[in-house]
């Protein structure tokens, strides 16, 4: 997003009074079913998980007001010099030609604001009017010469942006403006950058999918904006930038398939040895000025999507911004919004002089959300599937290594107050009140206090609210963790699941257990007393995320391992076979062309079915067939001139398929009944 001044840059509150006060609606809501998982385990909370955004501009970044909140919200890492301004600065000299330089805001005052703060720091280097060369002397200034150990360094902010797609916010002066050029630079840029400090991250621009111009393929590309910078600057880079401003307050569920699908694409293009590289989402905000940006929706949306981002392994989330101003005033569920995309009060006006934002430095809510994180899950902490039956209220858990387990509820309806009964897999909790963190709607602080019990609370409306528990016995003598699990040798219907041995702890272990996710409840596929099974009876085409467990000869269990996510294929023969090929892309809709070749008995009449992945796509248009959609399934009936299909015989139809969310291709499309080979 263009973020170029001030201005134009772009639950779960248990009231937990349940048992000494009367709560609001109780007796007239139905209690809200909230699961929490201890065996489905997610990613580990990394050190540099909650971050933000730092900029040149900002004449208060780098004070030890600024740096002490940051700390106290459990800020982690800090992102210098600010988005757009990246692509224009001039770190030796601390000048952006054509944009505004606040005073003390040059990169020693930043690094002394960091390490106040306690975070790391990233770096983006100016890709858009500057060099390897630049680039590389502020490596050595920071690493060498001062000593800095700056870990991790960006090549450009949002370059994608420079004109080359048609619309321009990114200052970039290379004549070439293509994907192929950016990535060709990333690689004279890391050469250069690592030459000096080979210990250095260097991470490259990707498009979130989705969202423009993700999928576009513009004239004289070879692919799409990801599909090039991944094929050339993939075997230099360690790590992956992604932007996210949803725009709206409902989005985390689309987090997961935006990661794999990121996941995917690191895979396909970018050489051997791509597991290493790495995720970040260096900017997010929830971009929704009339939905809330500093006030408890924006906060609601952010400690859910911060959550969410973080449990599918990505390394850091950086909230834009520390300081940004004031924008676009409206009232958000009683309290006026300043339009401001700023975790902290720029305490400026509006050009009339009407409005003003509270003294500067007064926390807006998202904050909190912030604040309410780093409390939830800690880094070495590891999240854990949690769920709910109600659409207004949302869980996700965390475990720690002492044996503790956190649970975050968010309840973002505006009026309902909503008891909960909270059922918990794989982990006895405490008897007795447990800790109870909350915020509520217009609330200057969170509270804490010991109520209710470990299943049962109430969460205000407009709320944030995380359960701190203890187990019911100690944890001492189970066994240690089993390593990360590998599949291999994935068909549509099997897969070998292999894994590191885990520790024995007091007894030897006698067994590991494969348990598959399947939301918040686990499914136990199999056991073994090895270290690899194959698990046979898989659905072609679908998607699965494996836990395995080891168990002692008491019965003892271990946590869950990292998780594995794999998905099956489609019959490596078949009576039939389908190619779907994408033709265009704009973003929020295709044309697709799907081949059938007949490869058994001659057919006269034919159907094709296929389901969408998901809800947030449905089907356009189509030709060449009779189609419709009912539900999630399409259905294409052959027309009177192509429903002949002869041994070996083919033919050609199409559709427009539209999306408002990450594009999941369908994978499994049946020809008469029967399942098809997918080309």
């Amino acid at each position: 997003m263009p973020k170029f001044s001030l201005r134009a840059a772009s639950a779960v509150l248990l009231t937990l009074t349940a048992l000494n006060a009367p709560t609001a609606y109780a007796d007239e809501v139905t209690p809200v079913a909230v699961t929490v998982n201890a065996r489905a385990a997610l990613a580990t909370v990394p050190e540099t998980g909650i971050g933000t955004n730092h900029a040149i501009w900002d004449t208060n970044l780098g004070t030890d007001a600024t740096a002490d909140l940051l700390k106290d919200a459990g800020v982690k890492l800090l992102r210098y010099p600010g988005g757009s301004y990246s692509d224009i600065y001039h770190w030796a000299d601390h000048t952006a030609p054509g944009g505004y330089v606040a005073p003390n805001t040059d990169f020693d005052t930043f690094m002394r604001g960091a390490r106040r703060t306690g975070a790391q720091p990233m770096v983006t280097a100016n890709y858009g009017t500057g060099t390897a060369e630049e680039a590389a002397a502020w490596v050595r200034s920071a690493n060498v010469t001062k000593g800095y150990g700056v870990k991790y360094w960006e090549i450009g902010n949002e370059n994608y942006g420079n004109g080359h797609y048609g619309s321009a916010w990114e200052a970039d002066n290379h004549a070439d403006k293509s994907p192929a050029e950016y990535a060709r630079n990333v690689v004279s840029y890391a050469d250069a950058m690592k030459a000096v400090d080979p210990t250095i991250k260097i991470g490259a621009v990707l498009t979130t999918a989705a969202n423009w111009p993700d999928a576009i393929v513009a004239d004289g590309d070879n692919g799409t904006w990801n599909k090039v910078v991944l094929s050339i600057a993939g075997p230099k880079i360690d790590f992956v930038i992604l932007h996210w401003y949803p725009g709206a307050l409902d989005k985390a569920a689309q987090v997961p398939d935006m990661i794999q699908l990121t996941r995917q694409q690191i895979a396909k293009y970018a050489g051997t040895g791509s597991e290493r590289i790495g995720i970040a989402m260096t900017e997010f905000n929830t971009g929704s000025s009339s939905a809330g940006t500093n006030t408890q929706p924006g906060a609601l949306a952010a400690a859910d999507a911060y959550a969410t981002v973080l449990a599918n392994g990505v390394f850091t989330v950086d909230w834009w911004n520390v300081h940004n101003g004031i924008g676009n005033v409206t009232q958000v569920e009683g309290h006026t919004d300043y339009g401001d995309f700023g975790l902290l009060s720029s305490a400026t006006c509006t050009s009339d002089g009407s409005v003003c934002e509270p003294p500067l430095n007064t926390p807006f809510a998202p904050y909190y959300a912030l604040q309410m994180m780093s409390r939830f899950a800690r880094p070495g902490d590891q999240f854990i599937r949690a769920a709910t039956d109600q659409a207004k209220v949302t869980a996700h858990a965390a475990r720690r290594p002492n044996g503790d387990l956190s649970v975050l509820l968010i309840n973002t309806s505006s009026d309902t107050s909503y008891p909960v009964t909270i059922n918990y897999s794989g982990f006895s909790p405490a008897s007795g009140a447990p800790t109870v963190l909350t915020h509520t709607n217009g609330a200057t602080s969170i509270t804490s206090s010991t109520a209710g019990t470990a299943t049962s609370q109430t969460l205000s409306p407009l709320s944030l609210t995380t359960i701190v528990l203890h187990p019911s016995t100690p944890q001492t003598g189970r066994p240690g963790t089993p390593g990360q699990p590998t599949a291999a040798n994935v068909t549509d219907r099997t897969a070998t699941i292999s894994w590191p041995a885990a520790a024995p702890g007091a007894r030897p272990i006698v067994k590991y257990e494969l348990h598959r996710q399947n939301g918040a409840i686990s499914e136990q596929l199999s056991e073994t007393p090895g270290t690899s099974l194959t698990v046979n009876n898989l659905t072609p085409g679908t998607r699965y995320t494996l836990n395995v467990i080891a168990r002692d000869s008491g019965g003892g269990l271990s946590w869950a391992s990292p998780p594995l996510t794999f998905t099956t294929g489609t019959p490596a023969s078949s009576s039939c076979s389908v190619r779907l090929t994408i033709q265009t892309d704009w973003a929020s809709g295709y044309v697709g062309a799907l081949d059938i070749t007949n490869n058994g008995a001659p057919i006269n009449g034919w159907t094709l079915n296929f389901s969408w992945p998901r809800t947030w796509q449905s089907l356009g248009s189509g030709w060449s067939a009779v189609w419709t959609q009912t539900g999630s399934d399409v259905k294409a009936v052959n027309e009177t001139g192509n429903g002949s299909l002869p041994t070996g015989g083919s033919t050609s139809i199409g559709f427009v398929g539209n999306y408002n969310g990450p594009n999941v291709l369908p994978a499994v499309f049946t020809l008469n009944g029967t399942v098809c080979t997918t080309q």
